[in-house]
């Protein structure tokens, strides 16, 4: 079977689009990066460096500092997919990060979608 396309694809190409979505609905890029880095485990500055680099998202998990076990706690769907039941486990990282970009653009806040 092959790989899913988004494994290769540059963290930093998609990086943009996950601030614009959180802007369009009046939440900031710092926000989103309070996500990832909660997410990750990386400090602002690493988190900078992973886009400066353009690692591919494989890259861009595997080199996550320490991944937060309340991840979890991340329940729901995206793009259809229930987040708990993905069974690859690169795609479901991607998933957790796709789905609280999605809770932060919905208006929830920053506790509760950290899992606080």
């Amino acid at each position: 079977m092959p790989e899913h396309k988004i494994f290769s694809m540059p963290f930093a190409r998609v990086y943009p689009m996950y601030v614009q979505k959180a802007e369009r609905k009046n939440r900031s890029r710092a926000e989103v990066d309070e996500i990832i880095c909660w997410l990750t485990g990386y400090s602002q500055d690493e988190l900078q460096a992973q886009v400066d680099q353009e690692n591919d998202f494989r890259t861009f998990f595997a080199q996550a500092p320490d991944f937060n076990p309340d991840s979890a706690l991340i329940k729901g769907v995206v793009c259809g997919v229930r987040v708990e039941d993905v069974e690859d486990p690169l795609m479901q990282k991607i998933r957790y990060l796709d789905k609280l970009i999605d809770e932060l653009a919905k208006g929830k806040v920053m506790e509760k979608i950290l899992r606080e």
